[in-house]
């Protein structure tokens, strides 16, 4: 059984190749750290998972469908969330356009789609600040916010696109604590530049540079893919060089 299915994946922006070739099969209720160079098509695979780009070869299933058909069932938190900090919105107002049906923006706010709302503020540990306007919260409350708006949908699959840029350590690790309690009940995959700290959270690893090199391993620690992430370079995977032994060469050539 797979949430996603992506086979034979070909895109490009404006003739340039920007993913080739990839194949890459998720299963349900994985947790899964998608790292890669900048450029390397990280965000441009989670829009291809969302339906918002199409592919120019292969194909994309969500839960067995085409993107746009289980667009219901799909969170997305995207990069750079930004707020007007003088526009009137509380963070209850923004949960509750993830209630708002396609088809019916201007439905009325019933007192149960409001609980709901509650709920999924409550989840993210935000229930004391859901009349306050969003343009005063702190970076992390943002997210966690713009997360709860996606959880009142009833995602079975929770996408995440540098969710902690704006987030301090300490709150980063709160932050991924707390991914990994909504984990239990649907698939979470996070694009994300903090490996010492989203390595000790996520249950596996996908590597993005133009091709796509899936690591189902715990063993991966954080150390060890800082220590090869600048080293990466065009079609090699820096978790296979670390299952070659190649970080404990790295860090002698770096002590002599």
């Amino acid at each position: 059984m797979t949430i996603i299915e992506i086979k034979d994946l070909d895109f490009a922006y404006n003739g340039e190749a920007v993913l080739e070739d990839v194949n890459f099969t998720v299963r349900p209720k994985d947790f899964i750290a998608i790292i890669g160079p900048n450029g390397g098509g990280k965000s441009t695979l989670l829009k291809l998972m969302l339906g918002l780009l199409a592919p120019a070869k292969g194909t994309v299933r969500v839960d067995g469908k085409s993107p746009q058909e289980a667009s219901p069932c799909i969170g997305y938190v995207p990069q750079n969330v930004h707020a007007n900090h003088s526009f009137p919105i509380t963070a209850i107002d923004v949960v509750l356009m993830g209630k708002l049906a396609p088809k019916n923006r201007w439905s009325r706010r019933s007192a149960a789609t409001r609980r709901e709302a509650m709920a999924a503020l409550e989840r993210m540990e935000m229930e004391a600040h859901a009349d306050k306007k969003i343009g005063i919260l702190s970076g992390g409350q943002r997210q966690r916010v713009f997360i709860a708006r996606s959880l009142v949908a009833r995602p079975k699959l929770l996408l995440l696109d540098e969710p902690t840029a704006s987030i301090d350590t300490k709150g980063q690790a709160d932050f991924y604590r707390l991914l990994r309690e909504l984990n239990q009940d649907m698939t979470v995959l996070v694009v994300s530049h903090d490996l010492l700290v989203v390595s000790r959270y996520v249950k596996s690893v996908a590597c993005v540079n133009k091709k796509l090199h899936y690591h189902d391993q715990a063993e991966i620690t954080g150390e060890m893919l800082e220590t090869m992430y600048p080293c990466t370079v065009e079609e090699v995977c820096p978790v296979e060089l670390v299952a070659h032994g190649l970080p404990h060469r790295v860090l002698m050539d770096h002590e002599k």
